[in-house]
């Protein structure tokens, strides 16, 4: 008897713990209301000699994907070729120009960016929907010498 209770205990307790993750990664795929920023690889700060700021020319890898279902839409990394822009006058997506600030070369961030943030209610047809949040693995390749002052 003992031994039939605990054993219904023990799947009860199963039971109660799938029901608790499966409710968990639900809410987890909430799209963010705010952009998200992650360090995936820290700089120390002795060896960090400049950090991005507005108005830098900076060269970044990235893999973009969407946050709804992770599908893949975009990546430097098979191109070989970073992408070189200037940070905080428009040239990307606003949670790039927000979440690129700071960073040191060599450092690797991952952005969830808000809808908001990125297309916006036009989304970039046919591979980003409208109203679509984002999330982007980048990394800091290169801070240019030219500098725009804004």
């Amino acid at each position: 008897m003992t031994r039939k209770i605990i054993i219904s205990s023990l799947f009860a307790f199963i039971i109660i713990f799938v029901f608790l993750n499966i409710n968990n990664s639900v809410e987890a795929k909430e799209p963010p209301k705010t952009l998200q920023i992650g360090i995936k690889k820290r700089i120390p700060e002795g060896q960090c000699s400049k950090k991005t700021q507005n108005g830098d020319s900076i060269d970044v890898h990235y893999t973009g994907v969407l946050f709804e279902d992770g599908k893949q839409f975009d990546s430097s990394i098979p191109r070989g070729e970073p992408l070189t822009f200037t940070l905080g006058i428009g040239q990307v997506i606003k949670g790039w120009d927000q979440g690129l600030i700071g960073m040191c070369v060599g450092e690797k961030r991952k952005l969830i960016i808000p809808a908001d943030l990125a297309y916006g209610k036009r989304g970039s047809p046919p591979v980003i929907p409208e109203n679509s949040a984002l999330i982007f693995d980048v990394e800091l390749m290169k801070i240019g010498k030219n500098r725009v002052e804004l």
